[in-house]
Formats: C-alpha cells, sequence, structure tokens
C-alpha cells in the first residue's frame, strides 16, 4: 500500500493526484519532465510542422517582390523600356500580394 495518499481514507491504492495515470496506463515518455509552456508549444508545432519557417519564407519572398516592384516602377516612371517594365512590375505586384494572402492564411491558422 505504498501508493496510499494520507487524503485516502478508504484505503484505495489510487492515488488522488489528477496528474497522476492509474497504475497499470503508463505515463507518455517525458510528458512529467516538460513544463506546461513548452509542451503545449510542442502539441502547435505538431499540429501545423514549420509555421514559423513558412512565414519567414512568405515575408521574405514579400519583400523581394517590394524590391523588383521599386526598381520596375522607377523605370516606369523614368520611361526606359515601358513595353517590358510594365508585365514584369505586375508581376511583382502578384508575388506580393500572394505573399501578403498566405502570410494572412498562416496567421489565421
Amino acid at each position: 500500500m505504498a501508493d496510499q495518499t494520507p487524503d485516502s481514507p478508504t484505503g484505495s491504492s489510487r492515488s488522488s493526484d489528477p496528474t497522476r495515470p492509474p497504475s497499470g496506463n503508463p505515463t507518455p515518455r517525458g510528458k512529467e519532465s516538460l513544463p506546461p509552456e513548452k509542451y503545449a508549444r510542442l502539441r502547435a508545432e505538431a499540429a501545423a510542422p514549420y509555421k514559423g519557417l513558412r512565414k519567414f519564407v512568405y515575408l521574405v519572398c514579400g519583400a523581394s517582390g517590394g524590391i523588383g516592384a521599386f526598381v520596375f516602377l522607377a523605370q516606369l516612371l523614368a520611361g526606359r523600356e515601358v513595353g517590358s517594365a510594365l508585365p514584369n512590375f505586375a508581376l511583382q505586384l502578384g508575388i506580393i500580394a500572394l505573399m501578403v494572402w498566405l502570410f494572412r492564411l498562416e496567421k489565421s491558422d
């Protein structure tokens, strides 16, 4: 009767501690040693793997599109090679819009 607790007047072998699993049901490995915050973070990472990396990639690609849009806008304002700069500028704006949409989609999950 080593598992008895002082709060247990019935003398049952079950612990009154709600965090301790019943005997015969082993504890998942490592769960007892993890703080609740870290366990919650690991569960979130398992539900959405590489979320931080994807958001970083969206941010970097959006910044690249912004730089490209700035360059092609400067070409358009200077009037140089308007026939090729206009479609490229539109493509860069599309890339920025796509990255903003993907970033917001990732943020809402």
